[in-house]
């Protein structure tokens, strides 16, 4: 069983948007497409907003984290005596707290798999419903300056085998969304003290909503 938390670059999410192509009055020469490319889940984790939702959320399960090292602890203590023991306890009595072992292994089991699957939902909603907000600024900053494509680098099979470093508009948006949230950047989070049993994995691929035009 894995022993951390982890946010926000196991978050996935995947789109391409096209910004839409106004009618000319007349038939007019295309002119070239001005293309972007954005790793929209770093965007999305790292915005201000992103930073102190992510990190209250951890806050949240820190309870359960704690009840989960503690049970976890209490396993290995009454391991480590059944084996210090073993040759000094009758078999029925051997049995008797092997069982009780099982038992708590089973609850850990049972607790931990309850963590991760809550966990996990929750910071799919805490995730999409940033992702919808910074995915409009993006879209106001694409059409703004013009571009006809915007490619998301992030995904786990990205389409996109170079980019010069002055397409990708990622910081823009990060900073772009910080100015229209009004939210500051959070304090310097300390190291985490307490290992634990990780609550979550990474969420189920998350999409933003669809460009409407």
């Amino acid at each position: 069983m894995k022993r951390s938390l982890a946010l926000i670059v196991m978050l996935a999410s995947g789109f391409v948007l096209s910004a839409a192509a106004q009618t000319p009055a007349a038939p007019a020469t295309p002119g070239p497409a001005k293309i972007a490319v954005i790793a929209f889940q770093v965007a999305v984790a790292q915005t201000n907003e992103g930073q102190r939702n992510f990190a209250d959320l951890q806050k949240k399960y820190d309870p359960r984290r704690q009840q989960l090292k503690t049970l976890s602890d209490d396993i290995d203590n009454l391991t480590k005596q059944l084996q210090a023991q073993g040759d000094k306890l009758t078999p029925a009595e051997q049995q008797s707290k092997a069982t009780a072992i099982d038992t708590k292994k089973k609850q850990l089991d049972r607790d931990a798999q309850d963590a991760q699957n809550d966990f996990s939902q929750e910071m799919q909603d805490v995730y999409n419903a940033l992702a919808s907000k910074v995915y409009d600024v993006m879209q106001a900053y694409a059409e703004l300056h013009g571009y006809t494509l915007v490619l998301d680098v992030s995904q786990q099979q990205s389409p996109v085998l170079y980019a010069a470093t002055a397409t990708n508009i990622t910081k823009d948006i990060i900073d772009a969304y910080n100015a229209k949230s009004g939210i500051p950047a959070p304090p310097a989070q300390p190291a985490a003290g307490v290992d634990a049993p990780k609550p979550a994995p990474r969420p189920a691929a998350a999409r933003p909503p669809a460009a409407t035009h």
